[in-house]
C-alpha cells in the first residue's frame, strides 16, 4: 500500500463505522490523517474508533445525518476536538430494500432520498463555510454506479445517487474558485453489510452487470477516495470517478 500524504488533515467521515467508510478512515490514519467517524450505531461506532485509534487520532459522534441540528452539532463538535475540518466523505447510505417503483412504501422511498442526499447537502452546509475560511477543503461524495445508469427495483436508490451526482457537480462550481474540490466516486457494488438490505435476486444482478465478475473491495475504494482526499488531486472537481470493474466505462 502507497502512503497518501495527508499529514495533519482532519477528515469527518459519515458512515464511518463500517464498510467504505471505515476502510477510508484507516487508509487516511496510515496516511497522517486525524478523523471524526459519523454514525447512527452508537455501539458499532464505539467497536470502529477502538480498532483505529492505535493508527492516530479519533473522535466519534452519534449522528443522525437527515437532522439539521445533529449535523450542527456534529460539525461544531468535531472543529473543537480537532481545530479543524479538511476533508469530508459522505461516505453514509442506505438501500431501502427492492421493489417496483409502484410497489415501494412512500415512507421508505422518502427516507432512502433523505439519508442519500438531504444528508450530504446538510453536512456539506454545516462545514463548507469553516473550510472557506481555511481557503482548503475536499469533499469526496460516494455515489453509486446506480446513479448513472439507474438499477430496476431501485428507483428510491437510484434516484438519491443520481442527485448526489448532481449536488457534486453543482457545488464543485460554486467552490471552484476557494480551493475546495468536490468530487465524487460512482462504485460497482462492494459486499458490505448493505447487502442485508438486497434480495438476493438484486445481488446476483449487479454481479452479472460487471465484467471482472467479482464484487469491489472497500480497501480499493479507499484508495480512490484518499487520492480524491489529497492535495494530489488538485484540478479535478465536478468529477465522477468510476470504480465499476468496467461495468461502466463513461
Amino acid at each position: 500500500m502507497n502512503r497518501l500524504d495527508l499529514q495533519d488533515r482532519i477528515a469527518v467521515i459519515t458512515g464511518g463505522a463500517r464498510g467504505i467508510g471505515f476502510a477510508a478512515a484507516q487508509r487516511m490514519l496510515q496516511s497522517g490523517a486525524g478523523v471524526a467517524l459519523w454514525d447512527i450505531d452508537a455501539e458499532r461506532l464505539a467497536e470502529a474508533a477502538a480498532r483505529l485509534r492505535p493508527l492516530g487520532a479519533v473522535s466519534t459522534a452519534v449522528v443522525e445525518l437527515t437532522d439539521e441540528a445533529s449535523v450542527t452539532k456534529a460539525a461544531a463538535d468535531a472543529i473543537a476536538i480537532h481545530g479543524k475540518v479538511d476533508i469530508l466523505v459522505n461516505n453514509a447510505g442506505i438501500t431501502g430494500g427492492n421493489g417496483k417503483l409502484w410497489e415501494l412504501d412512500p415512507a421508505t422511498w422518502r427516507r432512502v432520498v433523505d439519508v442519500n442526499l438531504v444528508g450530504p447537502y446538510l453536512t456539506c452546509r454545516a462545514l463548507v463555510p469553516q473550510m472557506i475560511e481555511l481557503g482548503y477543503g475536499r469533499i469526496v461524495n460516494i455515489a453509486s454506479i446506480a446513479g448513472k445508469e439507474g438499477n430496476p427495483n431501485a428507483s428510491h436508490y437510484s434516484a438519491s445517487k443520481a442527485g448526489l451526482i448532481g449536488m457534486t457537480k453543482s457545488l464543485a462550481k460554486e467552490l471552484a474558485q476557494a480551493g475546495i474540490l468536490v468530487n465524487c466516486i460512482t462504485p460497482a457494488a462492494a459486499k458490505t453489510e448493505i447487502f442485508d438490505q438486497m434480495s438476493q435476486g438484486h445481488i446476483d444482478f449487479m454481479l452479472s452487470k460487471i465484467p471482472m465478475s467479482r464484487f469491489l473491495a472497500v480497501e480499493e475504494a479507499a484508495a480512490m477516495i484518499g487520492w480524491l482526499a489529497s492535495e494530489d488531486c488538485a484540478f479535478s472537481t465536478g468529477a465522477v470517478f468510476d470504480i465499476s470493474g468496467g461495468r461502466a466505462v463513461y
